[in-house]
């Protein structure tokens, strides 16, 4: 039996001992495959790393052969090295992105330790596998970061070989030398005649071809840009007019009008015009009807025509030819004339020679003929200078403006006649580029700069205090918006800041462009100011932080909305309480300011871990000295949500008491029955007791103590007191009210009258009418009148005493000797004893 036992023991032991085996088989195959899946998983940002590395370097590759080819356009170097600048960022991008692994391999690693020394037992087989795969995984990503090192290096290198090249581009142009003589001069001419006739046969074949197979496109184009003019012109009018418009006869404007008028009146027609000229553009682009070889002769004759609007309509603004009352400058009128028209013709010559040499450009023309252009207009430009030179438009003291003028001071003088003659010499002696970009600035960065110093003068005018007022804009402002002086200051503040703002932002980079950066560099270096400033690690990003404000001020104006919402058409629907009502939307308005502050920090871009550790840096100085206001704080939480009292609550607590009118951060505000206004710390609330009259519900009870008598009958005077409070309709029948008879005093008897009000805050009232009604029944049934609750003296008649017993007054320290009265204290024969009545309020709320 024992045999067979054991026999039926070993049999099931035998087919029982492969389950464990076979049971940790897919444990082990699932470790297996774990381990598998997250190789994979750690080898695909590996490998998306090298595809993109390998991309890089294809393109880096692609933008140096493009370079070489592009060495003498100065526009399509400063595109080429925006494109290598951000290639760069992707590769740094690159490897930013497997460093985390990295770290995580290393650590990994360290768990395991170091392999065991040599003669030491081996370790097992899963971990010597496993640091094999992470020494593989790591040598990877160290090599995917090398050759992200050197992709980084050789961006850097294109990016400043491109720099080079523009200096060396732009220096040569500068400086390129030319030599004038006879041979040139004629092969110029020679030029220009096949010039003509090539730009007349592409003009017109540009044309024809337009009219015959796009003439509906080329009539949109016309009409859609006709239909912007139109609207720009009405929209200036109407809109501006106040800005730009002069009064013939005005002859007392004042200087800050006179400043704002001419500042204005050359930036909006100026911008208008430029608006015109980009739609047209636009228009005759989209519908496909400029060739290539037309678009870049129509596009710098748009910009001509709008930089001669812009230099002639300045100088009409500041000299004023015709309306000596706007000058800004004190000229002759003849003088601001003539100065005009030589800034006119300076301007309208400059840009000719633009058109000229874009169209030798386009046409293929030699390029000498491209500098005898130049040269002519340089030399043009110079003759007007010294021309200017001559003309007499200082006024002197005391003379009228259109009197003869005298000559320009000697400085000024002698400026006008150097920078004409240097400008001829520099053209004769052959630098033609050089005179050109000279000629270019007196004109065009002239002309900017002065509009800039109207723009400041404008903005510096307007901010001063009480300035606005006294302009057309803060007159409209007061009629329109009835603003008083103060506002119309801070608007005048606001327009200032505007204006610098509008000054700096639209001037800088035109100055930038006529001193031959291009659009790419302006674009690039904006970028980087507002997204990429560096201090020490920390990056900020003020199109980050601007994009911060712009949610926070969105989030506090959804809150605001959603709180009224939620007050006007969910809870005041609902009915419920005004003190509920405002605790909940009081925590709606916390809770939406602090998600607002949150989404506007992270769209900032600001790391939140840094303020962290700022904030704990700062926090046990700062604790100190902030210690009650956080305190405040977290009481007026706490009061929202223990709710303790309301808004509407009567509230007594310490020597305040009153309704409580607003539940702020820092305090609650409550109001005494005297209509003071006291502001409570929310801490008070909190570590002190606190009453309120109004917690629950606002049924309470109020007593009124009243004394009498002792010849009154005490029963009589607690049923009349009944029959009072009963008849009252604002007291309660149930509780109903009661009549104490309470204490015993030396010629009194003190009773007490307690009556129940729905509504405490109606005990004042209510009070004062059951004490007249007292007052009235107790003289009907003969209680007795009331009267003060002092003891009364009876009357005693007391006899004169002879002359020579009156004593001298004592002195204040010594007692003073009553006289002697021989006869006894009697009571008036015709006065009763009066019963005692007094009927006070205890608690009056009054």
């Amino acid at each position: 039996m024992t045999s067979k036992l054991f026999a039926a023991f070993l049999s099931l032991w035998m087919v029982a001992a492969p389950v464990p085996v076979m049971a940790q088989q897919p444990a082990a195959n699932a470790n297996s495959q774990q381990q598998l899946q997250q190789q994979e998983a750690a080898a695909t940002p590996q490998a998306q790393a090298a595809a993109q590395l390998e991309t890089a370097r294809k393109n880096l590759e692609r933008l140096a052969d493009v370079i070489t080819k592009a060495k003498d356009d100065d526009n399509r170097l400063a595109e080429l090295k925006v494109e290598i600048d951000a290639a760069a960022k992707q590769i740094i991008a690159i490897s930013v992105a497997v460093r985390p692994r990295l770290d995580e391999i290393k650590a990994r690693l360290a768990e395991l330790g170091d392999p065991p020394a040599e003669g030491a037992p081996p370790e097992a087989d899963v971990v010597a596998q496993e640091r094999k795969r992470l020494l593989a995984e790591r040598g990877a990503i160290n090599a995917l970061t090398g050759t992200a090192e050197d992709l980084s290096v050789q961006a850097t290198k294109l990016s400043n070989g491109i720099t080079a090249t523009r200096r060396v581009l732009f220096s040569n142009t500068l400086l390129k030398h030319t030599d004038i003589n006879r041979t040139m001069v004629m092969d110029a001419i020679a030029a220009i005649s096949l010039e003509r006739q090539t730009f007349m046969r592409t003009v017109g074949s540009w044309l024809t071809f337009a009219w015959n197979f796009k003439r509906l496109q080329l009539l949109s184009a016309l009409f859609l840009s006709l239909c912007a003019a139109l609207v720009l012109l009405a929209g200036t009018r109407r809109l501006f007019s106040p800005f730009i418009q002069r009064g013939v006869l005005n002859e007392e404007a004042g200087y800050i009008t006179r400043l704002s008028v001419a500042f204005w009146s050359t930036m909006i027609p100026t911008m208008a015009a430029a608006a015109f000229a980009t739609t047209s553009y636009f228009f005759l682009q989209v519908f496909n009807v400029l060739r290539p070889d037309i678009a870049p002769i129509v596009s710098v004759t748009l910009a001509v025509c709008v930089a001669v609007l812009f230099v002639s309509t300045l100088a009409n603004a500041v000299l004023a030819p015709g309306q000596s009352a706007w000058r800004l400058v004190r000229v002759s009128d003849r003088g601001a004339r003539l100065l005009a028209w030589s800034i006119f013709a300076m301007t309208v010559v400059n840009g000719l020679d633009y058109l000229a040499s874009t169209i030798s450009e386009v046409m293929g023309s030699p390029i000498v003929l491209t500098v005898v252009k130049s040269l002519i207009a340089s030399i043009i430009i110079g003759l007007i200078l010294m021309a200017m030179s001559l003309i007499k438009p200082i006024v002197a003291a005391g003379q009228t403006l259109d009197s003869q003028g005298k000559p320009w001071p000697r400085p000024v003088w002698l400026l006008f006649v150097l920078t004409g003659a240097a400008l001829i010499m520099a053209a004769l002696s052959g630098y033609v580029g050089l005179a050109r970009f000279v000629a270019t600035q007196i004109v065009m960065t002239g002309a900017i700069l002065v509009t800039m110093y109207l723009g400041i003068l404008t903005g510096k005018a307007v901010a001063k205090q009480n300035a606005l007022a006294d302009t057309v804009v803060g007159r409209y402002l007061e009629k329109r918006f009835r603003m008083e002086q103060i506002g119309l200051d801070q608007a005048g503040l606001v327009a200032g800041l505007g204006i610098y703002a509008l000054v700096v932002l639209l001037f800088i980079p035109l100055i930038l462009l006529q001193w031959g950066f291009q659009i790419a560099d302006i674009q690039a270096w904006a970028y980087r100011l507002f997204t990429e400033i560096r201090i020490g690690s920390i990056t900020i990003s003020i199109t980050g932080i601007l994009a911060g404000i712009l949610l926070f001020a969105a989030g506090f104006v959804v809150t605001r909305w959603f709180q009224r919402w939620l007050d006007s058409n969910v809870m005041a629907r609902s009915r419920i309480d005004l003190g509920v009502r405002n605790s909940v939307k009081t925590g709606v308005g916390y809770l939406g300011l602090a998600l607002a502050g949150l989404i506007g920090i992270s769209a900032a871009g600001l790391d939140l871990s840094n303020l962290a550790l700022v904030a704990g840096a700062l926090s046990l100085g700062v604790g100190f000295g902030l210690q009650n206001i956080v305190s405040n704080f977290v009481s007026g939480l706490i009061l929202l949500v223990e709710r303790p009292f309301k808004v509407g609550d009567w509230v007594v607590t310490g020597t305040t008491e009153g309704f409580v009118r607003r539940i702020s951060v820092r305090a609650t505000e409550i109001e005494t029955f005297q209509r003071q206004t006291i502001m409570v710390p929310n801490s008070l609330f909190i570590n002190a007791s606190v009453g309120n009259w109004t917690h629950r519900n606002k049924l309470g009870r109020s007593d009124i103590p009243v004394t009498v008598g002792y010849d009154a009958a005490p029963r009589q005077v607690m049923d009349t007191l009944l029959q009072i409070a009963t008849a009252h309709p604002l007291v309660l029948k149930n509780p109903e009210p009661q009549a104490v008879f309470s204490a015993f005093g030396e010629a009194t008897m003190t009773f007490e009258l307690r009556i129940y009000l729905a509504d405490i805050v109606n005990g004042n009232g209510v009070r004062n009418d059951l004490r007249l009604a007292i007052y009235e029944r107790f003289r009907e049934e003969g209680l007795g009148a009331p009267f003060p609750k002092e003891t009364l003296e009876p009357e005693v008649s007391l006899p004169q005493p002879e002359p020579e017993m009156v004593t001298a007054r004592k002195t204040p320290d010594e007692p003073v000797e009553q006289p002697v009265v021989d006869e006894p204290i009697r009571r008036s024969g015709t006065q009763r004893r009066p019963r005692r009545v007094s009927v006070e309020a205890v608690g009056d709320k009054d």
